[in-house]
């Protein structure tokens, strides 16, 4: 293994670490708090604590349902994903049984239910965010989730972790109630949305598509006065039949007025389409 590797194995370990401490301080500082059954196994677990109070002491740990719920889980994605996936979904598995435990520790945050499913959801997205980036999962729903990605690429990982947790979430409708379940459906919603942006990208672009017949003295301004790429594209305009260049650039959000301006400066009859880029990677963007 080289050093590079070397580097991005303990990267990916220490993503694992920080990112289950924050789910778990999420779980027990929010939604173990709240009774909020947020899906996924520790949403399970939060539901089997709960009933098996009258019988046990304090109900059956969060940490123990955890483990226990999370191995079959585990052998299906180590057969899947293969070796390293697992090594690494073992090890945040059980390193969330392990935040958990010490987390539930910490000093209680006075919130109400409101704060608690929207401060518990930004965290818990946050957290399983970094584990995902490390090629991992914590297990339950996000593990399910990229087990059915497997087979299914094209389906956010996100919205597919939205839709099982509904399952459990509806579960905990019969125990905590109506009310605390739509607050628990919050959390799982901005949690998704957390995670889809830390894996999709945070840092959003713009991306410009210019059609105009100046479209030489267009590229030439954009190049000299953003220091910015432009790629030119052939198109032929279907009623005119005539060919045009079609011009494709890429500029951070900021740049998008002086872009236009430069546009609208040369060629006021150009036609500017704009749209969102999630992510660039590349020169003057992020580095792979």
């Amino acid at each position: 293994m080289g050093q590079s590797q070397k580097q991005k194995v303990i990267t990916d370990y220490l993503l694992i670490i920080v990112g289950t401490t924050l789910l778990a301080c999420a779980i027990n500082l929010f939604f173990e708090k709240q009774d909020l059954v947020t899906g996924g196994v520790t949403g399970l677990a939060i539901a089997i604590k709960a009933l098996t109070e009258p019988y046990f002491a304090g109900g059956i740990p969060l940490w123990f349902t955890n483990i226990a719920l999370n191995i079959p889980l585990f052998l299906i994605g180590t057969m899947l994903r293969g070796k390293m996936f697992g090594a690494k979904t073992l090890f945040a598995t059980f390193y969330l049984s392990f935040a958990l435990y010490y987390t539930k520790f910490l000093p209680e945050i006075p919130a109400d239910i409101l704060l608690s499913s929207l401060f518990g959801g930004v965290l818990a997205g946050i957290g399983i965010g970094f584990v995902f980036i490390a090629s991992a999962t914590t297990g339950g729903t996000d593990l399910a989730a990229s087990i059915i990605q497997h087979y299914f690429k094209h389906l956010p990982v996100g919205r597919m972790m939205m839709a099982l947790d509904a399952v459990i979430i509806t579960m905990g409708v019969f125990i905590f109630g109506p009310v605390k379940a739509m607050y628990a459906i919050i959390s799982v919603y901005i949690s998704g949305k957390v995670l889809d942006n830390m894996l999709e990208g945070i840092n959003f672009s713009k991306a410009a598509f210019i059609i105009s017949d100046k479209a030489e003295v267009i590229a030439d301004e954009i190049m000299k006065k953003m220091d910015r790429g432009i790629t030119g594209l052939n198109g032929r305009g279907m009623y005119t039949k005539q060919e045009k260049e079609i011009l494709f650039c890429v500029v951070s959000k900021k740049e998008i007025f002086q872009l236009k301006e430069i546009v609208k400066n040369e060629d006021p009859k150009a036609f500017v389409i704009v749209g969102d880029v999630r992510e660039v990677l590349g020169e003057g963007f992020i580095e792979y």
